[in-house]
């Protein structure tokens, strides 16, 4: 009887165990249903062989080419450092007011698309070092720009939670200015472009590939008078995750061989790269 009681005792320990100690579908490990554990980030992202980079479309950054194809600073960009890492880049549109969910819930393993390193980004999520300078600029038709002092009764546009967005809403140029939030940089262009806003606040480095001669806002123009918010961007990752080293250490490879300041100067960014 003791020995039976022995035996039932031992395997209670041991379903007990492998209770408080699972693993998820996705890779994640849970201990005693509350605390949970991040498995190697790299190690998933590797072991499929692709890196799933959630973006949205803006020249000079993503966009579709003349051919049809994707092209940009950041898709050269990324394909380099995933070369580097030894898998393949996979780029997938997203909302960016969902980018967040999106990689929380592994729809993607990244965000890499002009993002601004903010505090808050930083402490929600893994960001890579910082790659390249910004700064938020109001574009307008150039036959307003000129004489414009303030946006007092303007109607001002900016891309829905983005660094524009807080400018828009926060700055006090802005302070009288009816604020609407669009979908992305490319629709707030169009509605300066249309007339339905009178400017827009927009990346700068935005504003050096979509707007001025030989693009389709030619009669757009950054208001040279006015600059708000340096910042720099970074690519963000899982919390905690493991690939985000390695990702730096591809970036300095990028940036030691030549190889970043090719890509930029492509893409007239040369002056806002950020060289160690």
């Amino acid at each position: 009887m003791k020995k039976f009681l022995a035996i039932m005792l031992a395997l209670t320990f041991i379903f007990t165990l492998c209770a408080c100690n699972k693993t998820t579908d996705n890779g994640d490990e849970t201990t005693n249903g509350d605390d949970k554990v991040q498995v190697s980030d790299k190690d998933y992202i590797v072991g499929k062989g692709e890196m799933i980079i959630g973006i949205t479309y803006f020249e000079p950054m993503n966009y579709i080419d003349d051919n049809g194809d994707l092209a940009g600073f950041e898709t050269e960009f990324a394909k380099a450092v995933c070369e580097e890492l030894g898998v393949t880049a996979k780029f997938q549109e997203i909302s960016w007011t969902a980018k967040e969910t999106e990689l929380a819930s592994k729809n993607i393993d990244c965000i890499w698309n002009g993002m601004t390193a903010t505090a808050e980004r930083e402490e929600a999520m893994s960001v890579s070092q910082h790659y390249m300078k910004n700064k938020q600029v109001l574009v307008m038709k150039a036959d307003k720009a000129a004489d414009v002092k303030n946006a007092d009764g303007l109607t001002i546009v900016a891309e829905k939670e983005s660094a524009g967005e807080e400018v828009a809403t926060s700055d006090e140029f802005f302070a009288k200015a009816n604020y609407i939030a669009v979908d992305t940089q490319s629709k707030a262009l169009t509605e300066v472009k249309s007339g339905t806003a009178d400017g827009c606040v927009v990346d700068y480095v935005c504003s050096i590939g979509m707007i001025g001669e030989g693009t389709d806002y030619a009669d757009l123009v950054v208001v040279e008078t006015e600059a708000f918010n340096e910042e720099e961007y970074g690519i963000a990752f899982r919390k905690g995750s493991d690939i985000t080293a390695e990702v730096n250490k591809a970036i300095d490879t990028l940036i030691n061989n030549g190889k970043l300041a090719e890509i930029a100067r492509k893409y007239k960014l040369e002056e806002q790269i950020i060289v160690k």
